[in-house]
């Protein structure tokens, strides 16, 4: 039985979710914007759908837009944003360790002729609101932040920025891809124009998002062609998979009333653990205002890839950071941000735990990581004496 400790990435389909959708593959296969009865059929279930993920947001059902994943739906809110508003100005700010989808979406506007300013974090990768204000211009019509960073898990003070945003009457768009069914989320609280969400990080299926819009929000569309979603984005409906993202959200709903506190406290056992059982070890990420089952380390002296094959094959799976950079040798981004070394970068594992998360898997890492990181230490062994002996 192998050990799944990448959630962040990706999560199983539930069970419930997968028999949610089963029917909407074949005997109700209808058009969800056909008049007749099959359409409507369709129609009625994605709105069902709708509501759901409204209702685990804090949102109003029309306030919720499906898309095809998160990635699209930080490109509809940044570009959309821009192009609706590109008449009042051109400067969007945003951070130095959001997720690609936010970045490349930043550096495809920069050269349509768009500015950006790339925020700094601290050591934890924290952003400071006081820099959100001082980098305003009367330019400015956007400002984007992640609510917590898929590397390390760090919570930003997301209300903060949004009270800065409103002084100013700028839109504020976050990427909640990593929170939404991990943390208690309201979109009212929060003080979010829009936010972005992914049935496949709550144990929904590939292939579906969601974006909040607040109500009275400009926001260009980026696909044309029909009026599914109210004119916001063009193209048939995704039936099966909004039905799944909609029971997904139903049983996120349900789990946080204890999930989050679980997680903590297994997160925390793990952390201990390996602390005390490894030398040289840096947790990566807020201590405390960090996702529930974040554990991000960085170890030195060994590489983050020899780390990962070898528990790979101890059957163990986990990862050297974000999945959308997996196959990226070059070091984290995030890390580098937060001050960290290139070496100390590469020497990162992030573990991230789920609601089916055991004690026992935990123990196992905790057991198992030690005598992987002596072993390849030992592949090295000047380096670690010369730390010995210093």
């Amino acid at each position: 039985m192998r050990i799944y400790f990448d959630h962040a990435a990706t999560t199983p389909v539930d069970p419930q979710v997968e028999a949610s959708m089963r029917p909407y593959f074949a005997g109700r296969f209808g058009n969800a914007s056909a008049q007749y009865e099959e359409g409507q059929l369709a129609h009625k279930a994605v709105e069902e759908a709708r509501i759901k993920v409204a209702d685990l947001t804090g949102a109003r059902p029309e306030e919720i837009v499906f898309t095809g994943s998160g990635t699209e739906s930080n490109n509809m809110a940044i570009k959309g944003t821009a192009w609706a508003l590109r008449d009042k100005g051109n400067h969007i700010i945003t951070s130095s360790i959001e997720h690609p989808a936010v970045l490349e979406s930043c550096r495809w506007l920069e050269r349509a002729g768009y500015e950006v300013t790339y925020l700094p974090v601290d050591e934890y990768g924290l952003i400071n609101p006081a820099l959100v204000e001082e980098s305003i211009r009367k330019e400015t019509i956007l400002i984007s932040i992640m609510q917590a960073n898929n590397e390390v898990g760090t919570i930003e003070p997301i209300a903060e920025i949004a009270e800065v945003a409103r002084r100013h009457q700028i839109k504020l768009h976050c990427d909640a891809v990593q929170t939404v069914g991990n943390i208690a989320i309201n979109v009212v609280e929060l003080g979010v124009d829009m936010l972005s969400m992914s049935a496949h990080k709550l144990y929904g299926p590939k292939g579906v998002g969601a974006l909040y819009i607040k109500e009275g929000t400009s926001l260009a569309s980026l696909l044309h062609g029909g009026h599914q979603e109210s004119g916001r984005r063009a193209g048939t409906e995704n039936t099966v998979g909004m039905v799944g993202f909609g029971k997904a959200a139903e049983l996120a709903r349900e789990r946080l009333i204890q999930g989050p506190a679980r997680l903590e406290k297994m997160r925390d056992t793990m952390i201990d653990g390996i602390m005390k059982r490894i030398k040289w070890v840096r947790l990566n990420g807020h201590p405390k205002r960090r996702l529930p089952g974040n554990v991000n380390i960085s170890i030195e002296f060994v590489e983050g890839e020899g780390m990962l094959m070898h528990l790979d094959m101890m059957g163990i799976s986990c990862s050297t950071g974000s999945a959308c950079q997996a196959a990226d040798l070059k070091a984290s981004h995030v890390l580098l941000a937060m001050g960290l070394s290139h070496e100390m970068s590469h020497g990162s594992l992030r573990f991230s735990l789920g609601h089916l998360t055991t004690e026992a898997e935990i123990a196992r890492v905790v057991e198992v990581l030690p005598g992987i990181v002596e072993k390849l230490r030992a592949m090295s062994p000047l380096t670690v004496k010369e730390r010995v002996n210093a």
